[in-house]
């Protein structure tokens, strides 16, 4: 803990006390990163390496923090990024989450891989940003039922993960297989696929390696929401995405979890920026832990930043209302950052400011 408060001070407060209240293989779950966590760490480093150079006598009696992304107006620049198995750290899991997003106004990206099913987390708040993350199967009649079911529950885009034909080599809890516990199961692929029930070893057999930019086409044609691709980590990939329809790309590699030794996310942020060129919104996730780091990201380019880790370590500290105040903390932090820095207004926040 910092300081001499009871209550967590900061992200890594809550990181610290998670890791007291979850079983040593959910925590291991969460928490881990490919091979030698390389990866893991430098998304950590390359953010702890940027300096920033304020502007000073700016006007900033008042901060602005507010934002939208693919039409969705946000609080806040930060929203959560889909994560599996959340009721790993609360009964409550997904749906908490979304209470916690909806309180702080922020959109919330749920997983394939949820324990929640989409209807159950969208159903309660009808105004929640929400978008749906979505891992391509080697059976296509499942994901046309997912997509499906995201539209008609008032999801506003795909997220198509693209970072992970095969399931990245994790070895920190390795000698505690990863295993829902009894009560727990992917309620979005039950039923689906001929399987009244699936595993997470199930799941991963049925990952498709052979995905390829013209799937992209096709997914982009099985409805009006825009796709949202996930994992680019360069400027020609990110090129490529544009050309077959991507809505929006997020620069991430996957929290460290798929390649070990792959380049941090915000170090890959500027170059696909540059690549874009204004024809997409380009988000990031990987390492945000500090209002510094989203400031940062802001001034290279992103539009908004996804947060994961840290909502889950609120949840297993309190459930929504950890989850939410992790948010909170983050908001806070970042309206900090800026009046500091001089920026009174997202517009005002450019790469000047980034060393």
């Amino acid at each position: 803990m910092s300081g001499n408060s009871t209550e967590p001070l900061n992200l890594f407060d809550y990181e610290t006390l998670a890791q007291t209240r979850l079983s040593r293989r959910a925590w291991n779950y969460i928490s881990d990163g490919a091979a030698d966590e390389i990866t893991l760490r430098a998304n950590r480093q390359a953010f702890d390496a940027l300096r920033l150079r304020p502007h000073m006598l700016r006007d900033v009696s008042v901060i602005d923090t507010t934002t939208s992304f693919l039409g969705a107006s946000l609080a806040q620049p930060v929203m959560v990024a889909p994560m599996a198995y959340q009721r790993l750290a609360c009964e409550e899991g997904e749906v908490a989450v979304a209470v916690a997003a909806a309180a702080t106004q922020t959109a919330l990206c749920l997983s394939t891989l949820s324990t929640r099913e989409i209807g159950e987390v969208a159903a309660p708040h009808g105004s929640l940003p929400r978008f749906f993350q979505l891992y391509m199967l080697k059976d296509r009649g499942i994901t046309r039922e997912l997509v499906s079911r995201a539209c008609a529950s008032g999801f506003g885009a795909i997220v198509l993960t693209v970072d992970a034909p095969y399931p990245g080599r994790r070895e920190r809890g390795s000698a505690d297989r990863m295993v829902l516990p009894s009560g727990l199961h992917l309620a979005n692929l039950d039923g689906l696929g001929g399987r009244e029930s699936w595993s997470i070893a199930n799941f991963a057999s049925e990952l498709d390696a052979s995905l390829s930019w013209r799937d992209l086409d096709w997914l982009s044609s099985l409805s009006p929401l825009p796709v949202i691709v996930k994992g680019i980590l360069r400027a020609d990939d990110a090129s490529m995405a544009i050309d077959h329809g991507a809505g929006a790309i997020c620069v991430s590699n996957h929290g460290g979890r798929q390649l070990d030794t792959a380049i941090a996310s915000i170090t890959a942020l500027p170059e696909i920026v540059q690549a874009v060129h204004s024809r997409c919104d380009v988000i990031l996730d990987g390492g945000i832990r500090r209002g510094t780091d989203v400031l940062k990201a802001l001034a290279l380019g992103a539009r908004a930043v996804l947060v994961g880790r840290p909502v889950i370590w609120g949840l297993a500290h309190s459930g929504a209302a950890g989850a939410q105040r992790v948010l909170e903390l983050l908001r806070d932090e970042f309206r900090l950052a800026m009046a500091l820095a001089g920026c009174a207004r997202i517009s005002d926040i450019d790469q000047s400011l980034v060393v």
